[in-house]
């Protein structure tokens, strides 16, 4: 009887770590939304911005992927998608957005261009959330390029008089710009900007060979009003101006571009026939605790445990390892961290939302 006993003991344990190892999976699974990758090819050529794909290595290498509404839900009215080289000079861009009816009214560069319809980059290069730079273009090949030290949730700095330094743009219209009479098919841009943005003052410029940026991208289109043949956005029957559509590549899950935890991530490829770039681990361990970071800077911070005097989350599977965050609180703020299972690495989310990483001595 005994042993009986002892069987069924051991059975019904299986059964509840069975259970409970679900349980962590399907936390896991809920926990996390992959963001999507692109692969940047190095060119030997020559590229002439001039707005075509024209260049033999534009037409060789992949489009991305389409964009997606910025929630991550619907699908866009009209299509667009982009392409990447690079070289030891500069970083290229190349999109294709379909639009029947190219249109734009803002000249002066460093104005809200989104308030046309527009094509925009975000650029984070160490993926801390910080640091991290804007740019965006209308069908007039007009510019607004900033820097912004940190996201607008922690009260970050805005430098307008920021320049991408030597940036070439260029324009090409499949169709008539400004022309209501016609149904266009879209319009292309094509960028050149140089590596040297991102070099400190006495610095070195490092070009990322085989790493990669958190980089996203985005489109701003209006739904539009005409008045003798002139383009606007489209206003209600108050007056007021209908929301405008977001359009991005990998999706942010809220209308807010500046959550760079969100953005996707571009591998710099050299040298290697690669055709798939693998997200390190650890990253999925960091959207994980940017999912509790912005939970707590809602003030939704329940359900912490208190362990050995530790605030602790219940652990949860992330690539099929256990995963325990920790919140410590001070009289400064707080950190989120986590010790990664992978590399012993130990992540950080500080109160202003930086990321940091404290490495392993003994790797």
């Amino acid at each position: 009887m005994d042993i009986i006993n002892k069987k069924s003991l051991k059975t019904k344990k299986a059964i509840a770590l069975l259970l409970f190892l679900l349980y962590l999976g399907a936390i896991s699974l809920m926990a996390q939304e992959t963001p999507r990758s692109y692969i940047a090819e190095n060119t030997v050529e020559n590229i002439f911005i001039d707005g075509k794909m024209n260049e033999s290595a534009w037409q060789t290498t992949d489009w991305s992927s389409d964009f997606i509404d910025i929630e991550g839900i619907k699908k866009p009215t009209y299509n667009t998608k982009f392409k990447m080289l690079w070289d030891q000079q500069y970083i290229y861009f190349f999109a294709k957005i379909e639009e029947p009816h190219i249109w734009a009214t803002l000249k002066q560069k460093d104005t809200i261009i989104f308030y046309n319809n527009d094509f925009e980059i975000f650029l984070d290069p160490d993926g801390d959330t910080h640091n991290y730079y804007e740019f965006e273009i209308n069908a007039l090949n007009t510019i607004w390029d900033l820097y912004l030290s940190k996201p607008y949730r922690n009260k970050g700095h805005v430098t307008d008089a920021w320049d991408f330094k030597g940036i070439k743009t260029a324009i090409h219209c499949n169709g008539t710009l400004n022309n209501s009479t016609d149904i266009d098919q879209g319009w292309t841009v094509e960028v050149a900007i140089p590596w040297s943005f991102t070099t400190a003052p006495g610095g070195t410029t490092k070009v990322p060979e085989n790493e990669y940026w958190r980089i996203n991208f985005s489109r701003v289109n209006w739904d539009f009003d005409l008045d003798n043949g002139t383009y606007s956005r489209k206003k209600d029957s108050y007056g007021n101006f209908l929301p405008e559509y977001n359009w991005v590549w990998s999706p942010q899950g809220v209308i807010n571009m500046h959550e760079p935890e969100h953005w996707g991530y571009v591998y710099f490829n050299k040298g290697s026939k690669t055709t798939k770039f693998d997200i390190p681990d650890d990253e999925h361990i960091k959207w994980y605790l940017y999912k509790l970071y912005r939970n707590v800077k809602t003030k939704n911070d329940q359900e912490w445990l208190s362990i050995h005097g530790e605030l602790q989350k219940k652990p949860i599977l992330i690539q099929g390892k256990p995963v325990v965050a920790v919140l410590e609180k001070n009289n400064f703020g707080f950190n989120i961290w986590a010790k990664s299972p992978f590399t012993n690495n130990r992540l950080i989310i500080h109160t202003d939302g930086k990321f940091t990483t404290d490495y392993d001595q003994t790797n």
